[in-house]
């Protein structure tokens, strides 16, 4: 199995707030449907909940302690092992929230982030802290929207 990250954070590790993402660019939201077409994408139920609908073209994997909770177009999972479990041999990319991420984050040998060059001083969620010498960072593209700039960067396990 390969199991990827994928998130937006800012300067502060910054994800989000009111259960949404604190930046929207169109571009991000473009890199974000191209490098996970095709794969798993495994969330926590907030992060579905937060989504308008199931992500197409994607297998969709939620963790919800509840055993009753239901998500149209997803399958449900106890845990993220569970899920992970079901996956297989399949591309899984780990696309939120924030407490999904701090538990996979070790067993991801590549990190998709958009590190946007702006801070929120409200956020709620923040990006677990990683110890980027543990990988080697590779800049796929760089962006200024509305004098914001932000690149899409690849970290890569060692």
């Amino acid at each position: 199995m390969s199991l990827s990250l994928i998130a937006a954070i800012g300067k502060n590790n910054e994800l989000g707030k009111g259960n949404d993402l604190i930046w929207h660019f169109r571009e991000d939201m473009q890199f974000f449907k191209q490098t996970t077409m095709g794969a798993a994408v495994l969330m926590g139920r907030k992060t579905f909940e937060s989504l308008p609908k199931a992500l197409p073209g994607r297998r969709n994997l939620v963790v919800s302690r509840n055993p009753d909770y239901a998500a149209a177009g997803a399958e449900v999972f106890p845990s993220a092992e569970a899920a992970l479990a079901a996956a297989g041999d399949e591309a899984v990319f780990v696309i939120g929230g924030a407490s999904i991420y701090k538990e996979l984050l070790e067993l991801c040998d590549k990190l998709y982030l958009t590190e946007i060059d702006d801070t929120c001083d409200d956020a709620e969620v923040y990006f677990p802290v990683f110890d980027k010498t543990a990988y080697r960072r590779r800049v796929l593209a760089e962006y200024e929207v509305d004098g914001v700039r932000f690149a899409h960067v690849l970290y890569e396990r060692s």
